[in-house]
């Protein structure tokens, strides 16, 4: 035994042996502590196989969950003002915008797209919490409206999955002037006598809640999901109280008359197409009964097989 065989060797097996592991294969739960493979998380539509604990997921994720064979398409929101107030805080809000643009990859923080849920066309927009906390916006108030007005100009019903921390500080009185504008959109629905159908995520607070998130025909939400307008500290402190165990939480509120349904993520998809047809007056849904696959997808499936 030498320098060599006891060093030199073993150093360059381990450099020839080394291979590079891509990162962000494994996600934690933010529950129970598992350790989720991003694949099996990803199928999942991001809900723990462990403990079923609803973790984040992005719109256009939910979208390609939500919609047959994960087709849909997205409907344009007219562009607002950039920066109404000239705000600045430790950043200026243009720069708080393109930072949120960047790390999330959408315009603003709501995405409204029309397809087809099994067989059940309808338009959707989702609110994505990861950009600037799904602040209620001028630009999430266009979106809200021209969802409006895409399901009545189509006859369709309006799914709308919210996200938020309230309006957006950055906007002022512009963005608390979206509450009031977003209720005249949603009564452009109840005029056509079109669904408006609400699932409320986690969380969904503020100015959020004191609109368009709790005007819907059908309310839902998913499990554990934080629903309010104000914060329990803030309310404690103020009544003086120690409130309820799971106070604001999407089970207590079902207790209590404020929800109509508790529906799991992977279920949701199902219950949706349920609701929306009996409120269409249409038969129930096919099992199966999807549009058939593209060509692209047929042609893959083909070359897939083996020859013989």
């Amino acid at each position: 035994m030498n320098w060599i065989t006891n060093y030199v060797r073993p150093r360059i097996n381990s450099i020839f042996s080394r291979r590079d592991v891509p990162e962000n294969l494994w996600t934690k739960c933010d529950e129970c502590g598992t350790m989720l493979f991003h694949r099996e998380l990803s199928d999942n539509l991001n809900v723990c196989t462990h403990c079923g604990h609803h973790m984040r997921i992005a719109p256009r994720d939910r979208f390609h969950g939500l919609f047959d064979n994960g087709i849909f398409v997205e409907i344009d929101v007219p562009a607002p003002l950039a920066d109404p107030l000239h705000f600045k805080d430790q950043k200026k809000y243009p720069d708080r915008l393109k930072a949120a643009q960047k790390n999330t990859g959408e315009q603003d923080a709501m995405l409204v797209a029309e397809g087809e849920i099994g067989r059940t066309p309808i338009v959707a927009c989702a609110q994505d919490f990861s950009f600037m906390g799904g602040s209620m916006s001028m630009y999430v108030g266009n979106a809200i409206v021209a969802a409006a007005e895409r399901a009545v100009e189509m006859g369709r019903p309006l799914v709308l999955f919210s996200a938020a921390g309230g309006a957006r500080m950055q906007e002022g009185i512009m963005g608390l002037m979206q509450m009031p504008r977003t209720t005249i959109a949603i009564e452009m629905l109840k005029e056509a006598g079109l669904p408006y159908i609400v699932v409320l995520t986690h969380p969904t607070t503020g100015g959020v809640t004191a609109s368009y998130a709790m005007l819907g025909d059908v309310q839902i939400a998913e499990p554990n999901a934080m629903i309010c307008f104000a914060g329990a500290r803030v309310i404690e402190q103020t009544i003086r109280e120690k409130l309820p165990e799971g106070f604001q939480r999407a089970e207590y509120l079902l207790d209590h008359g404020m929800l109509d349904r508790v529906t799991s993520r992977t279920e949701l998809r199902d219950e949706l197409v349920t609701i929306v047809r009996i409120l269409m007056d249409m038969p129930p849904a096919i099992k199966g009964d999807l549009p058939p696959p593209s060509a692209n997808e047929t042609d893959n499936a083909e070359a897939a097989e083996p020859s013989e």
